[in-house]
């Protein structure tokens, strides 16, 4: 499957949401705490407001370790192998470390939300777009620096195109409006998901749950 192509794909998808998200909806109830203004500034800032000063610079550069928060004092060098390996990071990271990590996401999530407008569908299609022109002129093995460690370009964008998908059905259901995310890019975010279930040793239980032999346990999640 091609990463580019899904990202691309769920980003137009996720624009489009954000147009046919209904004005009385924006500052109801979007996810957990956020309004809806809120969760759309999250998906927005994490998956394409950052990307391009992320790719910006090869990693170890000042301006991109800068860019994310606790970058400056990660190393250098891929840490992290795999889409799957950056979620399943949160099991194992210190509990101080990752409440920081979640209270950088929140200031974010709100710093978007105030910077979508009055025109929020105008702001996310700008910031898609310069995503997806940062990703054309990045190469494949490029290293860039995460909130999980180093990685590269391969493996870190499908998590990306996962905060899109999985956010952008939170949106679709909170704003009453159909998700219509092409198969590819729902297809890449499933199969991301079942294999960060593997990777935490919830495979077993994931794998029973869809092919009918018993129900997920009430509140689980795979991140």
């Amino acid at each position: 499957m091609d990463y580019r192509r899904t990202f691309r794909t769920a980003a137009v998808s996720f624009v489009d949401l954000v147009s046919r998200l209904p004005a009385d909806r924006w500052d109801g109830p979007g996810l957990g705490d956020w309004t809806l203004r809120e969760l759309i500034g999250h998906a927005a800032g994490s998956a394409l407001r950052q990307i391009p000063a992320v790719l910006a610079a090869p990693a170890g550069t000042p301006a991109v370790r800068s860019a994310v928060p606790g970058a400056a004092d990660r190393p250098a060098v891929p840490a992290v192998g795999s889409p799957e390996g950056y979620f399943a990071l949160a099991r194992t990271v210190p509990v101080d470390l990752y409440a920081a990590a979640q209270a950088a996401s929140a200031r974010d999530a709100r710093e978007t939300a105030r910077l979508l407008g009055d025109d929020p569908a105008t702001t996310v299609g700008e910031l898609a777009a310069r995503a997806t022109q940062a990703l054309a002129a990045a190469a494949d093995e490029d290293v860039v620096i995460t909130p999980a460690g180093a990685m590269r370009v391969r493996d870190w964008i499908p998590t990306r195109t996962f905060e899109l998908v999985v956010h952008g059905l939170d949106a679709a259901a909170a704003g009453g409006v159909a998700a219509d995310f092409p198969a590819d890019a729902v297809t890449e975010a499933t199969t991301l998901a079942a294999r960060i279930a593997a990777a935490v040793g919830d495979g077993p239980t994931v794998l029973r749950a869809v092919t009918g032999r018993e129900p997920l346990p009430d509140t689980f999640s795979v991140v």
